[in-house]
């Protein structure tokens, strides 16, 4: 891999123990002798528990413990969940109920753990759960974003968790108020479940006085801190792992009540115990995505360049406080609030609201797609009403590329672009479409495209460590603060520190996922990883170059300033010796330099990167069925320099299915009593290999200032523009038919409704 130059396309190298089924997974790590954990939950979405008799359960054969938040309470530990808590509006402060580990008093929705248990064998523990009788009393499920109904917190009376904004409210009306055009939707974004092709798992062992954590999650570090905080443990008794994930995207970021319940049962019974989710249990427990409704507003002047943008948006938090749920679309969503756009009047309202449903929180790009999706919506609607051209109006009010670095009226620093020629790449590969139209019409089908200029920021930690350590057998381990989720972080970072220093790529071991191994890391989340990760290896390469040059002038019998490194090896005038950093390593090691084999540094980067790019999706629609087909699919991104363009290019393509996902098929669906209708793979769709169109990827970078390597995140990109994308070809085909108002999911009975009740007859 060294003998290849900057940027270039490796495979990965941890995909041959992922195909051969050599992955080393949650289910795959159980410790020797471990019991294992199964929870019961909540069968109704809202009630005060009125009786919970766990005596049958207890006395069922093989169970060893049955958990519930009195036996939490009596442990000592602190049961409460903490949770992001926003600033209203009117300088309150949100409202903070408190989330118990396990129910207590009341259930709010369907799927909340109620007690543990614990058992010597899977089928034992799942049969003790069902010999677990709880009574209820009822109250009304709350299912809907608006203030009042059934109250689930006295905190929050109207159900109301929150009224939010960001922006200059008087400036922003005046500036609509001078309006020469004004534009405004209502567009709604969907309920969806992560679906991580690995359900949540964990494995706890208490030993001498310790306890060995090991979750499937997005970083250790937080979850020492909380595990060390709750069960009021000292931090150095407390040591977080994380074997191969199957998936993260956000989901796994955040603690859960069963991580601690499977602690404290470890260390009762001091023996390990395991657990591991199924399915239908993850999608009524893990927390879900998207799920708001937002009215957009755009202004505009004579020359229809915007004046003025607002948003009110109403979100669904679940039934309580998940860990970054009320920062979702809020703080996370004004990051991009104006987009491309040079608009400096803006005002964001947000309220949040409880419904008795499981949990909101971070689902790939976190906000942000939530935030571009209702932006390029707006615009293609202001595109159509102003009649205009929908490519020229974004091209008109892009920010322009001698405005950088541009400060946003939501105060982002962007510090790069060239919207104006990203676009222009995206024009040249999409054309033909006029014609692509007339051929599907003569063959009685509806084609129809959209566009989406969408930009992200690089969200998490901006600090970051990395150690460098030198094995006696000719290895390297490169140990890192971020956490590989299927992403190929160690094709990439041992690809970076090879082309960097030479060293040859397969003697590179990343070493991840142990809090005991480094003492500080940010995981994984927001698009930072490649960025910060390689920030912080490039700071730990000079500090170890910079060790290693006075030891080896007094080898090569030198002035100190006169070796060099030019990333393959040392040299020196006059010396013939042209020592690697392996050999360095060796020489030293065979010295007695024990502290040259070791080097760790850490950096923190004071600015963030915003990748941006031109997603055009083409779909087809069969107006017989309603069958929505995306056809083609162009992306042309700006990700700044690549270390890795394959791996780049797969991101892309993986958030690209997933926007895909949520704009044609899936979504959640609740029964008016809260029960979650959509918890199989029967009534929940996942998009299909067939669902998913090749997709044309194209890099036109404009290399970023916020980073030494001058690379912009892309783990998230893909889906932050393709759900405007894919939504805004299927209102350009529906619009000639009569339709004006179509939100996803545009599955097949829908848009076949909107075509039947369409003012224009399809035929």
């Amino acid at each position: 891999m060294e003998k290849f130059g900057k940027s270039q396309p490796v495979t990965r190298t941890e995909d041959q123990r992922f195909l051969t089924g050599h992955g080393r997974y949650m289910d795959d790590t159980v410790p020797p002798g471990a019991l294992h954990a199964v929870f019961f939950r909540s069968p109704v979405a809202h009630g005060d528990i009125s009786g919970l008799d766990l005596d049958a359960a207890r006395a069922a054969p093989g169970v060893r413990l049955v958990l519930t938040i009195d036996d939490l309470i009596a442990a000592g530990i602190d049961p409460v969940l903490s949770a992001t808590i926003l600033v209203n509006r009117d300088g309150t402060r949100a409202a903070n109920p408190p989330r118990q580990m396990l129910a207590r008093d009341r259930v709010r929705f369907v799927g909340e753990p109620v007690a543990m248990v614990v058992a010597e064998t899977p089928a034992q523990a799942r049969d003790a759960a069902e010999l677990i009788w709880m009574d209820t009393t009822d109250r009304p499920a709350k299912l809907d974003l608006a203030p009042g109904g059934e109250p689930l917190h006295p905190e929050a009376p109207d159900n109301r968790a929150f009224d939010w904004a960001v922006g200059d409210e008087a400036a922003t009306q005046a500036a609509f108020d001078a309006a020469a055009h004004v534009v405004s939707l209502q567009v709604a974004d969907n309920r969806v479940i992560v679906n991580s092709i690995e359900p949540r798992g964990c494995n706890a062992v208490w030993s001498d006085g310790r306890l060995h954590f090991s979750y499937g999650g997005q970083g250790v570090w937080g979850m020492k801190a909380q595990l060390a905080d709750k069960l009021r443990l000292d931090p150095q008794a407390v040591h977080v792992t994380t074997p191969d994930v199957g998936g993260g995207f956000g989901m796994k970021a955040m603690p859960y009540p069963e991580y601690f319940s499977v602690a404290v049962a470890a260390m009762q019974l001091g023996q390990p115990v395991h657990w591991m989710s199924d399915r239908t249990e993850a999608m009524l427990s893990d927390h879900h995505g998207r799920d708001l409704t937002s009215l957009a507003e755009l202004a505009f002047d004579e020359d229809l360049r915007i004046t003025a943008y607002r948003v009110h948006s109403r979100c669904n938090l679940g039934a309580y406080n998940s860990h970054f749920g009320q920062a979702i679309q809020t703080n996370l969503f004004k990051c991009v609030l104006p987009g491309v756009y040079n608009v400096q009047k803006t005002y964001l309202r947000v309220e949040g609201f409880y419904t008795n449903t499981t949990q909101v929180d971070a689902y790939r790009g976190a906000g942000r797609p939530e935030a571009i999706y209702v932006l390029e919506r707006a615009m293609d609607r202001a595109a159509r009403e102003l009649g205009v051209d929908p490519w020229e109006l974004r091209r008109r009010n892009f920010i322009r590329p001698d405005n950088f670095p541009y400060v946003s009226a939501t105060g982002e620093t962007y510090d790069v672009g060239d919207f104006g020629m990203v676009l222009s790449r995206a024009a040249e590969q999409t054309a033909g479409f006029a014609a692509r139209k007339a051929a599907d019409a003569e063959r009685g089908l509806i084609r129809g495209q959209g566009l989406c200029y969408y930009i992200e920021s690089i969200l998490g930690d901006p600090s970051e460590g990395a150690k460098i350590e030198f094995g006696q057998d000719g290895t390297v381990n490169l140990y890192v603060g971020t956490q590989s989720n299927g992403q190929g972080h160690e094709t990439v970072y041992a690809q970076f520190l090879s082309d960097q220093t030479g060293i040859p790529a397969d003697r590179i071991r990343v070493v991840q996922g142990d809090s005991d191994r480094m003492a500080q890391g940010g995981g994984t989340g927001g698009s930072r990883s490649v960025t910060v990760q390689s920030a912080a290896t490039l700071v730990t390469i000079d500090q170890m170059i910079a060790a290693f040059t006075p030891y080896l002038a007094g080898k090569l019998g030198v002035e100190e300033s006169d070796v060099t490194f030019d990333h393959e090896t040392f040299r020196a005038p006059g010396s013939n010796l042209t020592p690697t950093l392996i050999e360095a390593a060796e020489m030293a090691r065979a010295d007695g330099r024990t502290d040259l084999l070791q080097h760790e540094a850490r950096t923190r980067l004071e600015a963030r990167s915003y990748p941006n790019g031109a997603h055009v999706a083409e779909i087809v629609i069969d107006p017989e069925t309603g069958t929505t087909t995306v056809d083609r699919y162009t992306v042309v991104d700006d990700f700044g320099n690549l270390i890795n363009p394959m791996l780049a290019e797969g991101q892309v393509h993986g958030g690209v299915a997933q926007g895909i996902g949520q704009a044609l098929c899936e979504h959640v669906v609740h029964d008016g009593e809260g029960q979650l209708l959509t918890a199989t793979f029967m009534d929940y769709a996942l998009p299909r290999a067939a669902d998913i169109p090749m997709i044309r990827f194209t890099s036109a970078p404009v290399p970023s200032t916020a980073n030494p390597m001058g690379m912009k995140g892309c783990g998230e990109a893909g889906t932050v523009g393709a759900l405007a994308a894919v939504a805004n070809a299927v209102q350009d085909a529906l619009w000639d038919h009569g339709v004006r108002q179509a939100d996803m999911p545009f599955t097949p009975v829908k848009v076949w409704e909107l075509l039947s009740n369409g003012t224009v007859a399809v035929r």
